[in-house]
């Protein structure tokens, strides 16, 4: 993990951590090869081919943390019901993480949408 990431980690309450944490466990494990990164000041996983793209960052907030695939064009073809979404992304909370069925259907449609 960057010292970047870690940092980032370290620096959140404990209960949105433990939460950050279990999704980015579920990144990675769904991203093996990726380079883990910060991007727009958020923790996320960019392909490794040269000049890769972004395939998928986190953040927390103060009530909520969020799935972002950097692309406007994924979540709004997801049914992501009944998490609340934005143009860019899928929050959720330490209450309530995202499953992990739908974290790999975000994934796969981000990495889909780069493919060359």
């Amino acid at each position: 993990m960057s010292a970047e990431v870690e940092a980032y980690l370290t620096a959140l309450p404990p209960h949105f951590r433990a939460a950050a944490e279990t999704l980015r466990a579920q990144l990675k494990s769904l991203l093996p090869d990726h380079i883990e990164c910060m991007s727009y000041a958020m923790p996320g996983f960019r392909d490794p081919k040269p000049k890769g793209k972004m395939v998928a960052g986190y953040a927390a907030f103060t009530h909520h943390l969020g799935l972002y695939p950097h692309s406007g064009n994924i979540v709004a073809h997801i049914d992501c019901a009944p998490f609340k979404t934005s143009k860019s992304g899928v929050l959720f909370t330490p209450d309530h993480p995202l499953p992990l069925a739908l974290i790999t259907q975000i994934i796969r449609a981000r990495q889909t949408e780069i493919a060359p």
